[in-house]
């Protein structure tokens, strides 16, 4: 599977070399697909993504910007590719993951389902085929831990991906005094990886927690029912969820 790592190697680039142009003849793919290297150079799709992370910032939130899309992007096409799926599966995952938090410009509650909304409209001005676009709004609308349910594979690779997402730059809050269980709980998070073992039918998150910032005890109380979904999503793929902190398996 290393293709599909080197393909969104650097997620901001689009796919040129000849190896994924290859796949992509050999998968019967149209070309000019709506994928996601073409919506992140699309300034309409940019300027949303910024706006909503601006009013998360305005109320407090972590990081919902570039940064965190383009992470959240890249662990769901990479986890779908190398459980072997289907290439197009992949790069809707990815698409989902950079549309998937655009709701947050209207309001933080009802996030997904209304920025699910917003992608109808945006992917069929796009000529995306409408089962396709379907697959996507699925995926968007189910992400969140509250209400959500993986409903297709590229649904459960975006509900891991973003809940895996857990890590010190997101925190903008530059007064550790004021941070509050959120911020700690991140803040404390050195170094998130996550893994995936095919043979093991295995999806691993692993976590380097300062504990000098925030217990694990602390991680647990935030954390608990985005890993159950998280868990659930794994399940859907046919894999196992594990969760390892500071080299010992908690989950």
């Amino acid at each position: 599977m290393d293709s599909a790592r080197d393909d969104f190697e650097t997620l901001d680039e689009p796919v040129l070399d000849e190896e994924a142009a290859a796949a992509t003849a050999d998968a019967g793919l149209d070309p000019t697909r709506v994928t996601y290297q073409v919506l992140r150079r699309d300034p309409e799709i940019v300027t949303l993504i910024r706006m909503a992370d601006k009013y998360l910032e305005t109320i407090g939130y972590t990081d919902h910007g570039l940064g965190h899309i383009s992470r959240v992007s890249t662990r769901a096409y990479r986890l779908l590719a190398q459980l072997g799926m289907p290439r197009r599966e992949a790069e809707l995952a990815a698409v989902a993951g950079l549309l998937h938090d655009i709701g947050n410009m209207v309001h933080r509650e009802s996030h997904p389902q209304t920025a699910a909304v917003m992608a109808f409209g945006l992917l069929r001005e796009r000529r995306m085929p409408l089962e396709e676009v379907a697959v996507v709004l699925g995926a968007i609308g189910n992400h969140d831990e509250e209400n959500g349910d993986p409903v297709s594979n590229p649904g459960a690779a975006l509900i891991i991906a973003d809940k895996s997402d857990v890590l010190r730059s997101r925190v903008r809050n530059p007064k550790m005094i004021n941070f509050d269980i959120h911020d700690r709980v991140n803040y404390a998070a050195k170094q998130s990886a996550l893994s995936v073992d095919p043979g093991r039918h295995l999806i691993t998150l692993t976590l380097e927690i300062d504990t000098r910032i925030s217990q694990v005890m602390e991680y647990f109380e935030i954390f608990l029912s985005r890993m159950r979904i998280s868990r659930r999503a794994a399940n859907f793929l046919n894999c196992d969820f594990e969760l390892i902190i500071n080299k010992t398996q908690v989950l």
